[in-house]
């Protein structure tokens, strides 16, 4: 017993030293969902683009010309909701934050410093590269947009498509 206390003060510093699972914003925490085959799927929705229309329509009758304001509204694009596929978030580790937040600074999306940590500015930094690149637009990053960034390995098929050509 006496060697179990005595072990007990020297263990617990070196508790606090084993690795944390790593935090992320509590929206995007809610936006990430697992499938039953354990790949994660973040969901961008894409607003609907609504245009207003005025016309000018004659009034019936003699005389002068008279003219009424008619305003409608048409729907160009219906809201959308995209799944797509991302990373889950047990691999955002500090480590793999700081080299995401280096692939966007050497691309101009993220203006430093890289500090690990999953912060607004980085967020903005993936959406805004996502955006550019016709990816979601969205905080997320998409397993595809990692892959784009050189940050996550492409898989088998994704390699036997770029070795035909």
């Amino acid at each position: 017993m006496f060697r179990l206390l005595l072990a007990l003060p020297l263990a617990l510093p070196f508790a606090a030293c084993s690795p944390a699972p790593p935090e992320l914003p509590a929206f995007m925490a809610a936006e990430i969902e697992t499938d039953a085959r354990g790949r994660c799927f973040g969901y961008d929705t894409t607003p609907a683009v609504i245009e207003t229309v005025r016309e000018q329509i004659r009034e019936p009758g003699e005389g002068p010309a008279r003219y009424r304001s008619v305003m409608r509204q048409e729907i160009l694009r219906e809201r959308r909701v995209v799944k797509f596929e991302t990373l889950c978030p047990p691999e955002f580790t500090p480590a793999f934050v700081e080299t995401l937040q280096r692939a966007l600074v050497t691309r101009g999306f993220h203006p430093g410093p890289v500090t690990g940590q999953l912060d607004a500015v980085t967020l903005d930094a993936v959406q805004a590269f996502q955006r550019g690149s016709g990816g979601p637009d969205s905080p997320v990053l998409s397993l595809a947009s990692a892959q784009r960034l050189g940050i996550r390995a492409l898989t088998p098929d994704q390699l036997d498509i770029m070795n035909q050509g």
